[in-house]
């Protein structure tokens, strides 16, 4: 899964054993990415 360091802004792949942790600056916060597109609700 894709996400990025709120530190140094690059993108950083996690697997399921490297903990959390940027592997470039060693930065804990990553923030998820987000599809491209827009979901619309439809409300009634």
């Amino acid at each position: 899964m894709s996400y990025k360091c709120s530190r140094c802004k690059r993108d950083v792949e996690l697997d399921a054993y490297g903990g959390v942790r940027c592997p470039y600056c060693g930065h804990r916060v990553l923030l998820k990415e987000r599809a491209p597109d827009v979901k619309e609700v439809d409300v009634q």
